[in-house]
């Protein structure tokens, strides 16, 4: 996708229930030795979706909680349905923080009070309350959803390409250097050399 030719764009869609429910915890609680190499795999993939070099539309059908709302932080654009299906951010409800990243991630999207209310409210928002704060950009029918995010991608399908990524990269290089930052994803602070 990255090193194709001509115009081009991405809708990312899933059927079902959910959009994505996030991060696999019961795998994660179970490998805790993988803690790090999880959470770095995880924000290479935010980084990449950010920073893609063409416009990626979201097609939320259903439900995207936590990371799968994150994931959905970094596209371009996000269509959801209008009727069901909720978009949250539960960190502060199951008592797990937002590594820096993710916050960076999340702040570099929403607006501050957008932000603020998602982060530290753990709100559910559904479809129509989700455009009206400025999370998605279309809230429509269940039947609309992903033919509404082929036609906002194809309406952008010529902006493809290095200058676009070039943007990207400036436009987000705050949010881009905090979820590249592999020394210790997870904002532990460090101890000062002795």
């Amino acid at each position: 996708m990255e090193k194709a030719e001509g115009p081009r764009a991405l809708v990312t869609a899933a059927t079902g229930k959910f959009y994505s429910n996030g991060l696999d915890l019961d795998w994660l609680f179970a490998h805790t030795d993988q803690h790090q190499d999880y959470v770095v795999s995880v924000h290479g993939l935010f980084a990449r979706m950010l920073s893609l070099p063409v416009v990626t539309v979201a097609a939320l059908q259903g439900h995207a909680f936590a990371a799968g709302a994150m994931l959905s932080l970094a596209h371009d654009f996000r269509v959801t349905r209008a009727d069901r299906g909720y978009w949250c951010l539960p960190e502060a409800d199951i008592n797990i923080p937002f590594t820096p990243g993710m916050a960076a991630l999340i702040q570099s999207r929403l607006t501050p009070q957008g932000a603020h209310e998602a982060m530290l409210t753990a709100r559910r928002y559904g479809g129509s309350a989700a455009e009206a704060a400025g999370i998605v950009d279309r809230a429509v029918a269940e039947d609309a959803v992903r033919s509404t995010a082929i036609e906002i991608a194809q309406a952008q399908v010529n902006k493809a390409g290095d200058i676009l990524g070039t943007i990207k990269a400036r436009m987000y290089a705050p949010a881009l250097a905090t979820l590249r930052d592999t020394a210790d994803p997870l904002g532990r602070a460090r101890t000062p050399p002795t």
